[in-house]
């Protein structure tokens, strides 16, 4: 994989176009995000924002148009292939196993063996002291790493998640919608969350509909509408009363 200082950009989507049958969901998409920085993408149901990350972490194909991973042109067939490249993306269903511990939900897919074939068996104790470490990294505090995931709170799951993510990410996190159902209390812990994962020089990309909080972690937005980018400002100048006017068409804007 190139060296990540080739390129400015973590990611660079360039000219993406996406139908599914008679519905052009995007329409010639072009964004960037930072290594470093949290990028968001806003817009209304029906804009494309959940289209383009499924093709960036590699669960949709592209009809055409290039996807960049610092400055390498890539297409993932799958999402396991995405991940391999350091691309971890974390949906709202966030994809935990109720029934299984944190440890394990934190391995899923990527559990350690030990011995030869046939005789291998799980390195418990060597998973359950990464899953401390992964943890503590971003200063989550869960009670037991052996606490299933089906007794913790909506902010635990969502920290569970993040850091499964972080975990083995070692370029970009895309979240989609990360605090959405949580309190004001949790959600301020995820937002924590996703300003270590900038410090960490991690490209952060997020999709959410609550403008205050896009205003409070980006750096970078772009606004799509119909299944195009209508613009991308940076945070630092603009607000919300724009935001809401490029979404409803109140206002065309202008790249940044």
């Amino acid at each position: 994989m190139t060296n990540q200082q080739t390129s400015e950009f973590a990611i660079e989507a360039t000219d993406i176009v996406k139908s599914f049958g008679s519905v052009q969901a995007l329409r010639g998409v072009s964004i960037t995000a930072r290594a470093g920085e949290v990028t968001s993408i806003i817009g209304d149901n029906g804009a494309g924002k959940s289209t383009l990350i499924k093709i960036i972490a590699g669960v949709d194909k592209a009809d055409s148009g290039t996807v960049s991973l610092f400055g390498e042109e890539v297409s993932f067939h799958t999402p396991e292939a995405a991940r391999e490249a350091g691309i971890e993306t974390v949906y709202q269903t966030l994809g935990l196993i109720e029934d299984l511990t944190i440890w394990q939900n934190l391995f899923l897919n990527r559990e350690v063996m030990l011995g030869v074939p046939p005789f291998r068996f799980l390195n418990k104790r060597m998973m359950r002291n990464e899953a401390l470490r992964m943890l503590s990294e971003l200063d989550v505090h869960i009670p037991s790493v052996k606490a299933r995931v089906r007794g913790l709170s909506g902010g635990q799951r969502q920290a569970v998640a993040i850091s499964r993510a972080a975990g083995w990410s070692s370029r970009v996190v895309i979240m989609d919608e990360p605090t959405a159902a949580l309190g004001v209390r949790e959600t301020a812990k995820v937002e924590e969350l996703i300003h270590r994962l900038k410090d960490k020089g991690l490209a952060v990309i997020v999709i959410s509909h609550n403008f205050d909080q896009v205003l409070r972690l980006s750096e970078q937005i772009w606004v799509m509408r119909q299944g195009s980018v209508i613009t991308g400002l940076r945070a630092a100048d603009t607000n919300g009363d724009e935001l809401v006017a490029l979404i409803t068409g109140a206002s065309s804007g202008a790249a940044r």
